[in-house]
């Protein structure tokens, strides 16, 4: 395990009880020896769930698993493992998933296809299901509404602090509450949708509505950011909702009493999403690059993650060096449209290129200052169009090497 992260929060935040969800985290031995590695959640009955999940052409057998059952929309269970991926681990890893379902079924008493699963860790390595089975029925007897900590703390690998968010919003005359919880440090760079994360809300929203609030959500949030540039075989996001809130269900996405809590949601899933970043393997800057000037708010999100995704770049931050160089080339590479001659950088709010070439006699020492501190704040116009985008990285350090270079150990 890496030091903890400079970013690492001097406490975990108080979540507050949804109506309608139990979780907690126990230790199963599945890799890690004395720490939590399973998380187990119970949903009361009629609760809907949505999902995303990655586009990696070797996704892992949970997430096969959660494909095959997201569309029917309801949920009683969800359970998840650190310390093996089960990805890449043939018709072993299809059976693990199995068994582990059917455990977990009779124990909350549901079908199958209402529990979702999702692991993380070591990827082609054959899963000890036997471990997590053994372990459901002593954690289900200790389930509780407020054990977020214990939840959040059970499907860390790497990350070097647990990672939670709540938000409360009202939809009609009904307060209801959001609560989640997140995973990542490394092979982060979603794409769907190693990252997972699990958002839970009292509200009473049905499946296809979520989906439609949770794919705009993700894709302002965990498709904004990246650590690496690799997309993990298991990234998944659920969010669930109980329907304990009592709300009028809504009539669409585009209800004007759904304004507050489409606000709310993504601010729970932009809270996560920047811990990931801030929990990055090695990492010891946070990186904010705002894109404008693209054909589309598309292209801007592309050219962000280019920049985003370099090594050079990356490295560069690490080092406090201001070679915007760097970042034009990153720009370049993105394949999208950027006018050459009218682009621009700016860094820590300095313009240090404009109209496609160096300032003239720009002051490199303000800059500096802004490059040595924990913040780090990149902005580009590529002089194009109106389209624009935010996105969050980290630096590139020693230490994400070392911590790779060890990990299956």
């Amino acid at each position: 395990m890496s030091s903890v992260s400079p970013f690492a929060p001097k406490r975990f935040p108080v979540l507050p009880a949804i109506a309608g969800v139990t979780v907690g985290g126990a230790a199963c031995g599945v890799k890690y020896k004395g720490r939590k590695d399973l998380f187990l959640a119970e949903l009361a009955r009629g609760s809907t769930i949505a999902g995303v999940f990655t586009t990696s052409r070797t996704a892992s057998a949970p997430v096969d698993w959660c494909k095959q059952i997201v569309g029917a929309g309801q949920v009683r269970g969800i359970v998840v493992n650190a310390g093996n991926a089960n990805a890449f681990t043939g018709r072993a890893g299809m059976e693990g998933v199995a068994h582990t379902v059917d455990v977990a079924a009779r124990q909350i008493g549901c079908k199958k296809e209402e529990v979702f699963i999702a692991s993380t860790g070591v990827i082609g390595e054959r899963m000890p299901s036997d471990r997590i089975t053994r372990a459901i029925p002593r954690l289900h007897g200790r389930l509780g509404e407020r054990a977020w900590k214990d939840a959040a703390s059970a499907i860390m690998t790497t990350d070097t602090f647990p990672k939670g968010a709540s938000a409360t919003c009202r939809i009609g005359s009904k307060t209801v509450t959001i609560a989640g919880i997140a995973k990542g440090s490394g092979m982060i760079a979603p794409d769907m949708a190693t990252m997972l994360a699990f958002v839970f809300t009292d509200a009473r929203l049905p499946a296809p509505l979520l989906r439609r609030l949770l794919k705009s959500a993700n894709d302002r949030t965990f498709n904004c950011i990246s650590v690496d540039g690799d997309t993990s075989t298991s990234d998944t996001v659920l969010l669930a909702a109980t329907g304990k809130a009592g709300n009028r269900s809504p009539s669409g996405v585009a209800d004007p009493a759904l304004k507050e809590f489409r606000t709310a949601l993504e601010q729970v899933m932009r809270d996560l999403a920047q811990q990931i970043v801030k929990d990055g393997e090695g990492a010891s800057k946070f990186v904010t690059i705002d894109v404008a000037g693209a054909e589309s708010a598309r292209a801007a999100r592309k050219i962000g993650l280019s920049i985003a995704n370099s090594p050079l770049v990356k490295t560069a931050f690490a080092g406090g060096d201001a070679n915007w160089g760097r970042v034009v080339m990153a720009v370049g590479k993105a394949g999208e449209r950027a006018d050459r001659d009218r682009l621009s950088v700016a860094m820590g709010g300095v313009t240090i290129a404009a109209a496609g070439e160096a300032v003239e006699g720009y002051d490199e020492a303000p800059v500096a200052r802004h490059l040595a501190g924990r913040e780090v704040h990149l902005a580009v116009d590529v002089g194009v169009g109106r389209g624009r985008a935010r996105v969050w990285t980290c630096d590139l350090t020693r230490g994400y090497i070392d911590i790779n270079a060890d990990y299956r150990s």
